[in-house]
């Protein structure tokens, strides 16, 4: 799909904010030109992303929503660090959290590294795989300073995808 596609697209939803998500979308050829586009159109622009790919080219007008991947996944390997430099306090960092193993990591990286004084921090069990009840229970026990966030898609639609 072109650019111009999508803008047309996003325009005939009358919409006004536009998240670009899916997959890794700076892996896209042309993602950057997009966010910048969108951005010069008067949207407000979020873009989600791994991580795992430079930040320092986003448009500054871009709120970045970056995930850190926790042990679990298989990836924690792939996060870049250094692409903390390059997030806002308007942006916000996400960990998907599969159970408590996983959620010890991510206290210990936000207090070694404190996240929270970057941006706004957000921890998301896996659906299916670790209790959202669970995850509230442990951050307010602990009183980290984060916002608990469900995968509201898989809670809407389940495993569907393309939704």
């Amino acid at each position: 799909m072109t650019i111009e596609a999508v803008l047309r697209e996003v325009a005939e939803c009358g919409a006004k904010q536009v998240c670009v998500t899916g997959g890794e979308p700076l892996a896209q050829k042309h993602c950057l030109d997009l966010l910048e586009v969108l951005c010069d159109g008067g949207y407000s622009v979020s873009l989600e992303t791994s991580g795992a790919l430079e930040l320092s080219a986003v448009d500054r007008r871009v709120s970045k929503v970056m995930d850190l991947k926790a042990p679990a996944s298989g990836e924690c390997a792939k996060n870049r660090w250094e692409n903390l430099a390059h997030l806002t306090k308007r942006d916000e960092i996400k960990i998907v959290l599969a159970g408590e193993g996983d959620y010890e990591w991510a206290r210990q990286v936000i207090a070694e590294r404190r996240l929270d004084r970057v941006c706004p921090l957000l921890l998301s069990p896996v659906y299916g795989r670790l209790s959202p009840t669970a995850l509230a229970d442990w951050v307010l026990r602990d009183r980290l300073p984060v916002r608990v966030q469900i995968q509201l898609h898989k809670l809407l639609w389940g495993e569907v995808r393309g939704r």
